[in-house]
This record gives structure tokens, C-alpha cells and sequence, in this order.
């Protein structure tokens, strides 16, 4: 039987949304539950503390990158041989991209909708008592595909603060029971940089955070009350690959410079037969593989390292000689060019496969869906495939030789681009980091 589940959203972003993932998800794991958790959009770094609270990857769920299919598929896969599945948000409910008219936005509430799951509100009650009961009643009536079931009002001040925000719910929802009121918890702030949240792995103590947020959680909120609301998804279907795989066997580069690659690439490619096998750059490790995938990550805070590990660039470059697929994204993309220039103004010696400098001395925000058009045939296949992906960083292309773009771009509104990326052989890399096919 389908494990029913339910979504975790909010008003806004910063209401608190991900602490209460977080503690819920790890007091129902330390509760023996098997719970699978899935993260509305294309985040990577909420996916991973998702990961180190369940003990099983978390799944992106995302209505504008993904084919219908895709999004049934994987929604469908989180129910199998799970108890519970807790889907998080993305922004505020209702917010996603600026797409073309008639064109799904990405939203949590989208995905809610397509799902058939219940949605969880947090709402952020700093500053708000009874005005806190017009927003959930706000939300509750915006969109009759979306159901609010339930609510958990975060940074309640204390025992008269929690009446008043009681008794407007009573008043106003009377159908909407408040299943917590949690307190300021100043001590359980994520820290961040400058793409969001520190990564899991970089926590200083991860599992003492994640075992304090779910203590708080279990004191301030009814979880059996919530667990009760979940419903089983209405999406079903198997999962089509979102890319090609790369070769028989894809060596796929993961530490802490190289740890932004979706679950669901890596699996679509285990389900279309290839082998992969992992090595980090970090520790000087050479890919060992047909092929590599350099997935994005933080390499600019590791520039140094990096441009001396002479193993791992000898062995990109000893692949590259041999026509070996060499797959990039956003910061492998940096890596696989000829110098990182990082934010002090230092420059670091890369793997010089591609004609490429790039800088993080000023910061320049590129955010937002992208929609690529493949100009030539390769290994992401022929000519024409069109992939919709993601593009987040802040880096600066300071220099550029002379080689082909790998696409066409586009943003979320259709918005031309321009050319995106660089082909050099069996090279291909880009900023974008691809969700699926169009």
C-alpha cells in the first residue's frame, strides 16, 4: 500500500518551514518510522539535511523542470517502502517562476494539487496574534485544489500571545485545528553563505542540531495529530530518465566542492544500466569510469586544494585525451575551465579543458528556470534535445576562448538568453544545472 504524505509549506519564505521539516522528520525517523521526504523546486542543500534526518535520499519535486510523468513517477516512488512521506515547500505556497501564460510556475502549491496531498501551513506569528488567523484564513480559501489541513504557528512569544492567535483560528477556521505553537528557538538557526544554508556535511554538529529540532518539535507540536492528516498521492507511474547516461560506467565526482547532484539523475541512470562509481577531487582522487560527471557545489572555497590535486586533474585530463564524455555543471563547469578567481582575488589553476575564467571577486546573482536547447550532437544526445534545469551562483565569466556553446538558452518567461555553456571535444559543461528532459 502507498504511504499517504503531506506538504510542509508557508506564507513565506523564512517562517520556519525547514526547522519544522527538519525536527519533524527527525523525530518521526527516531521513532522508527520509515519516512521519505521530497523538497518542492530545485534546492540541493534542504535535501541533504533531509537526507541526514531520514537516513534516505530526498527527492526534488519540481511542476516546472519536470515532465508530468517525471513529477508522477518520483512522487509515486517516495510512497514505496516508506510509512510517511513529508514533502517541503518552496517560498511562499503560491510563488514560482514568472513562466509563459498556461505553463505550470513550480509552485508548492502546484505540486500539493498534483499529489492529492494535504498541506501543513507554518506561519510565522512574530509581530501578528489575531492577524495570524486571517492569513491561514486567507490561504485556506485561495485555491480549492489546495487543501490546508492543518496549521503550526512558529515564534509564538508565549502563553497570551498563543490565546490570541487560539482564539481567532476558533474563530475564523474553525475547521483548521492548530497543531503547534513553537517558541523563538534562537539556539537552532542554520547558518548560511552566500547560495543559502551551510551544507549538512559542514555542520559542526548536524546530529546534535537535528536531535534538539526534534526534541523542540515533539514539546510544541502535536505530531500524531499531523501524521494523521497525510493522504496517499494520487500520482502513479514509473520514472523516465531525466539525461542519457554518459557511458556504461560515469565516474561522479562527491565531496564537499562537488555535492549538488539530484538523486533522481544519478538513479535514472543506475535504471538505465550504467555503473556508477564515486571519488572525491578533494582528497586527490582520479575518476575511475568510462566517463565523469562534475556536479556543481563550493569549489571556489576550495581553489587552492583543488589546483593542486595533480591526480584528480591529470586523470580529467588523461579521460578528455582519450574522448572520454566529460560532464560539468556550474561549479564543475568552473573547475573543468582554466582558473577560478576567488573572492579575496586570488586566482587557482584549474583543469585548462576549457577556455574559460571565472571569478567570484564581484558577486553577480544569475538565479532562475532555464529552458536549453542542445546545439550539437554529444552525449547529452542529439542536436535539438531540449532540457529544462536551473541556474544559482554568483560567479563572473572574466574570459572566454574561442569554442562552441553547448546551448540556447532561455528563462522561465521565454525570454531569450542567448548561448549558454562550452563544447570542446568530448567536453560539455554550463552553469546550468539539468533537472530533465523537455
Amino acid at each position: 500500500m502507498a504511504a499517504p504524505g503531506f506538504v510542509i509549506a508557508a506564507p513565506s519564505s523564512g517562517s520556519g518551514k525547514t526547522l519544522v521539516t527538519l525536527g519533524l522528520l527527525a523525530h518521526l525517523a527516531g521513532r522508527g518510522l520509515r519516512v521519505a521526504s521530497a523538497k518542492v523546486g530545485p534546492d540541493y542543500i534542504d535535501p541533504a539535511f533531509h537526507a541526514a534526518a531520514t537516513g534516505r535520499p530526498c527527492l526534488n519535486l519540481d511542476s516546472w523542470a519536470m515532465r508530468p510523468q517525471s513529477l508522477s513517477g518520483l512522487a509515486a516512488s517516495l510512497s514505496m517502502a516508506a510509512d510517511l512521506v513529508v514533502c517541503e515547500g518552496v517560498m511562499g505556497l503560491f510563488d514560482g517562476a514568472d513562466s509563459l501564460p498556461g505553463q505550470a510556475t513550480g509552485s508548492t502549491a502546484e505540486v500539493a494539487a498534483l499529489a492529492g496531498w494535504p498541506v501543513v501551513l507554518v506561519i510565522d506569528a512574530r509581530g501578528q496574534a489575531a492577524s495570524a488567523g486571517a492569513v491561514l484564513l486567507g490561504f485556506a480559501r485561495a485555491r480549492p485544489d489546495v487543501t490546508i489541513a492543518g496549521v503550526i504557528f512558529n515564534r509564538v512569544s508565549g502563553d497570551k500571545h498563543r490565546r490570541l492567535i487560539a482564539h481567532a483560528c476558533a474563530e475564523m477556521c474553525p475547521d483548521i485545528a492548530p497543531l503547534g505553537f513553537v517558541p523563538p528557538l534562537p539556539h537552532l538557526v542554520l547558518p548560511s553563505r552566500h547560495l543559502g544554508l551551510v551544507q549538512a556535511v559542514e555542520h559542526p554538529d548536524l546530529a546534535g542540531f537535528l536531535s534538539q529540532a526534534a526534541a523542540a518539535i515533539a514539546a510544541h507540536v502535536d505530531v500524531d495529530a499531523l501524521a494523521a492528516l497525510a493522504r496517499p498521492s494520487a500520482l502513479a507511474g514509473p520514472v523516465p530518465h531525466p539525461l542519457p547516461p554518459l557511458a556504461g560506467r560515469i565516474a561522479v565526482a562527491r565531496d564537499q566542492a562537488f555535492a549538488f547532484a539530484y538523486p533522481a539523475l544519478l538513479q535514472g541512470w543506475r535504471d538505465a544500466g550504467a555503473e556508477l562509481t564515486f571519488f572525491s577531487p578533494l582528497a586527490d582522487q582520479a575518476p575511475d569510469g568510462d566517463a565523469v560527471y562534475l556536479p556543481g557545489g563550493y569549489p571556489e572555497l576550495h581553489g587552492a586544494h583543488l589546483s593542486q590535486a595533480g591526480t584528480f586533474l591529470a586523470g580529467l585530463r588523461r579521460l578528455a585525451g582519450r574522448s572520454a564524455p566529460v560532464f560539468g555543471e556550474c561549479g564543475g563547469f568552473m573547475v573543468l575551465g582554466d582558473g577560478i578567481e576567488d573572492a579575496d582575488g586570488h586566482r587557482h589553476a584549474m583543469a585548462g579543458l576549457l577556455p574559460l575564467e571565472t571569478s567570484f571577486k564581484t558577486r553577480r546573482l544569475h538565479l532562475g528556470y532555464r529552458r536549453a536547447r542542445l546545439l550539437a550532437d554529444g552525449a547529452l544526445g542529439p542536436a535539438g534535445t531540449i532540457y529544462r534545469g536551473h541556474e544559482f551562483h554568483y560567479a563572473s565569466i572574466t574570459g572566454q576562448g574561442p569554442a562552441p556553446a553547448l546551448f540556447e538558452a532561455s528563462d522561465a518567461a521565454g525570454q531569450a538568453l542567448g548561448p549558454a555553456g562550452l563544447a570542446k571535444g568530448s567536453v560539455v559543461a554550463s552553469f546550468l544545472h539539468l533537472i530533465d528532459r523537455s
